[in-house]
């Protein structure tokens, strides 16, 4: 029988015994040893005969060489699949650098053309002049030799000649120099010698210089999510988004577009619906589809040909006649809470996320948090009921429109009250219905009045002054003040935007009623950006629209959705000093951050005193973001990293 020997460290023991048979197992201490043993150290352990143990030692082992055997097959796909991944990346690289070679080599033979053809250029425009120019000068040589050569005979005769030679003289040259005389030379010039190459190459340089872009991400699909309720559900006929948010091998969010990704939507029969990808250029992609017919289908995203996380996806589509409404979602989508056409009283309950109810994680939250909040429902100082406009001036302050409490509540950067104004009523000064509010440059508080269509402006401490719009305004909203000091007015119910000068006479007035770039359907507020363009969130277009200080469209971004990027109805917008724009999402009770461009950055978070139905927002002197919570009767005020 074999002698089996254990390290000091294990078995001690067993090596002073190392001559003797180890036929016993001690089930405590997981060693064999010799009969010696078993009345020795391990004398209190269960003991076993070492024959009885070893065939399910063997089978045990057997049953984990098993188990680690069945991870080749996927060791080997692995392998196989990043070892193709890497010979396409070098394919790709080769490709990209002769494409590099040949884009450069034609430029280089371009520069070479256009350089031989400016001298060409420069030879032949000189040739040209100097014909001219030579021409006049043989003119103006001949001339010269001419009156030379006639003044030297004439005075040669008349010093020296003879009577009879002068008379000839002056009967010969007489006429000659007379002639001479009268002649017309070309004395002017004919030409100039101007002559200059000029090229314009800081532009060139500038666009050299950033000529070629090398297009890649670091995403990949085991960490990438798709989110949004289209991935489970859809409506037959409706047009249904996703939103996949891209991410890297880490988990980190990757923040650049171009990432190669496709969805395809397929039924059991093997039938397969055409989805549209739309790249956010940040990271995140829309997926857009409508089904036809009701059913279950297979959902699959691919990033650069490898699953999305979860994908593919287990989709069911239903009529839209099979999916029965809830009252708030009825109210939701007929009645904004803009408090046009009545007075609408906003209770403080939670609204569904969605039709399904499904909870919705929020991807990229960056780390903002709530200072604090400031109000509950009421009259009194502090107080409010359905706050909408909220605004902040340079010298500290937070101005709120207490819109059914027909006042302005002023409140300092850290939310002490500071002092309120407004009395009820329809004649110039008092206040009906005020929705939106903004600080101009002087510190006057300029008010948007929707029920007296009309815009009131007061003094910092609460006087009336004028007011402005009125008999063009149909239904006032937000407000805001450029950098020329315009009063740029939203019009909720005329679904359009003035631009007054500060006296009221208008400057000029754009949109109607639509649903294209250049239309509205009820917007609510409005923001001016350091470029002097300005930002109007189209609520029930649920989107948000940019145009220029003269009212020329520019882009907008957005659509409808629970998704990244997506709204339910925007309100209160506010741009930072980076020309990040900053939008309330009221339906889905939400704040959103996006790029100067209106691509998606990050979510505030809101998550430990949820907001209900946001409404204005502003930035404050400080730096901080400031929203009126209308739902809950409050305003509140968050940390804000930039």
């Amino acid at each position: 029988k074999k002698k089996l020997r254990y390290s000091a460290q294990s078995n001690s023991h067993a090596l002073v015994h190392h001559l003797q048979v180890m036929e016993f197992y001690c089930e405590s201490c997981e060693t064999a040893m010799c009969l010696e043993c078993t009345e020795g150290e391990h004398r209190e352990h269960v003991t076993v005969p070492l024959r009885d143990v070893l065939e399910q030692h063997k089978s045990a082992l057997k049953n984990q060489l098993d188990t680690v055997r069945n991870r080749l097959p996927q060791l080997t796909a692995a392998i196989d699949l990043v070892d193709d991944i890497s010979k396409q990346l070098n394919g790709r690289k080769n490709e990209a650098v002769t494409e590099i070679s040949s884009t450069f080599d034609e430029l280089e033979k371009a520069l070479h053309q256009r350089k031989t053809s400016l001298i060409t250029e420069v030879e032949n425009i000189c040739s040209t002049k100097q014909k001219v120019l030579q021409a006049q000068l043989t003119s103006l040589l001949q001339g010269k030799e001419n009156i030379q050569s006639s003044c030297n005979f004439t005075e040669h005769a008349v010093s020296h000649g003879s009577a009879t030679e002068v008379l000839l003289v002056q009967k010969q040259m007489g006429e000659r120099v007379s002639a001479l005389a009268r002649h017309s030379f070309p004395e002017q010039p004919h030409e100039n010698g101007h002559l200059k190459c000029q090229v314009e190459t800081d532009g060139l340089r500038r666009s050299i210089q950033n000529l070629g872009v090398l297009i890649t991400t670091g995403a990949v699909g085991h960490t990438s999510v798709a989110t949004g309720e289209g991935l489970r559900h859809a409506l037959v006929g409706q047009h249904t988004t996703v939103t996949v948010t891209t991410k890297d091998k880490d988990g980190e969010l990757v923040k650049s577009g171009n990432a190669i990704l496709k969805a395809e939507i397929s039924s059991s029969d093997g039938a397969c619906t055409e989805a549209e990808v739309v790249d956010n250029k940040n990271g995140t992609y829309e997926v857009g589809y409508t089904l036809r017919s009701e059913g279950e289908f297979s959902f699959s995203l691919v990033l650069y040909a490898q699953p999305v996380r979860g994908s593919p996806f287990r989709l069911r589509a239903v009529k839209p006649s099979d999916v029965l409404q809830s009252p708030d979602d009825v109210k939701r989508r007929v009645k904004s809470p803009s408090g046009g056409g009545g007075h609408v009283r906003q209770k403080a309950v939670r609204r569904p996320s969605s039709m399904y109810s499904t909870a919705k994680k929020k991807e990229n939250p960056i780390e903002d948090e709530l200072i604090y909040r400031v109000g509950t429902r009421g009259r009194d100082r502090g107080e409010f009921t359905n706050l909408q406009g909220i605004s902040t001036s340079s010298n500290g302050r937070i101005v709120v429109a207490d819109s059914n409490n027909q006042c302005i509540q002023v409140f300092s950067n850290d939310g002490q009250f500071k002092m309120r104004f407004g009395v009820r009523g329809r004649s110039p000064g008092q206040l009906q219905r005020p929705t939106g509010v903004t600080v101009d440059m002087n510190g006057d508080i300029i008010v948007a009045d929707y029920d007296n269509r009309w815009i009131s402006i007061f003094s910092s401490d609460g006087k009336f002054k004028s007011k402005i719009g009125a008999g063009r305004l149909m239904g006032p909203k937000g407000v805001a003040v450029d950098k020329n000091g315009h009063i740029i007015t939203v019009d909720n119910k005329a679904c359009c935007v003035f631009i007054f000068q500060s006296n009221g006479k208008l400057v000029t007035k754009f949109g109607a009623r639509g649903t294209s770039d250049r239309h509205f359907a009820g917007p609510h507020f409005v923001a001016v950006n350091n470029k002097n363009e300005i930002v109007v969130t189209d609520f029930h277009n649920h989107s948000v629209k940019v145009y220029n200080a003269d009212g020329e469209f520019l882009f907008k971004f957005g659509s409808h959705g629970e998704g990244n990027g997506q709204f339910n109805a925007p309100t209160g917008v506010a741009v930072d000093s980076n020309g990040n724009i900053i939008v309330a999402d009221w339906g889905n009770s939400r704040i959103q951050v996006f790029d100067s461009s209106g691509s998606f950055l990050s979510y505030i978070n809101t998550s430990a005193d949820p907001l209900y139905g946001p409404q204005g927002l502003a930035l404050t002197s400080d730096g901080h973001v400031a929203v009126a919570d209308s739902g809950n009767h409050c305003f509140k005020v968050y940390r804000y990293l930039q």
